[in-house]
């Protein structure tokens, strides 16, 4: 995956993947520009997908206790 999207927040590689699946389904792009852009957006995707399992990591250890059991207070 190039450097420039790992080092993107998720939020900006999910503007960008908007932005280019908006792009291709237009449907005004040339061929080559079309599957350079279909690239980038399946990297996108990747790095997304990476990002909310990283989240979803963190906040599950967060909510588990010692003995491995979940925590379900409500957070307020």
């Amino acid at each position: 995956m190039p450097d420039d999207i790992t080092s993107l927040s998720f939020e900006a590689a999910l503007s960008e993947l908007e932005k280019i699946v908006s792009s291709l389904e237009n449907g005004q792009m040339k061929l080559e520009e079309a599957i350079t852009s279909y690239e980038r957006g399946a990297a996108l995707r990747q790095h997304c997908e990476k990002k909310l399992h990283e989240a979803e990591t963190r906040v599950q250890a967060i909510t588990q206790k010692a003995d491995g059991s979940l925590d379900m207070k409500p957070v307020n």
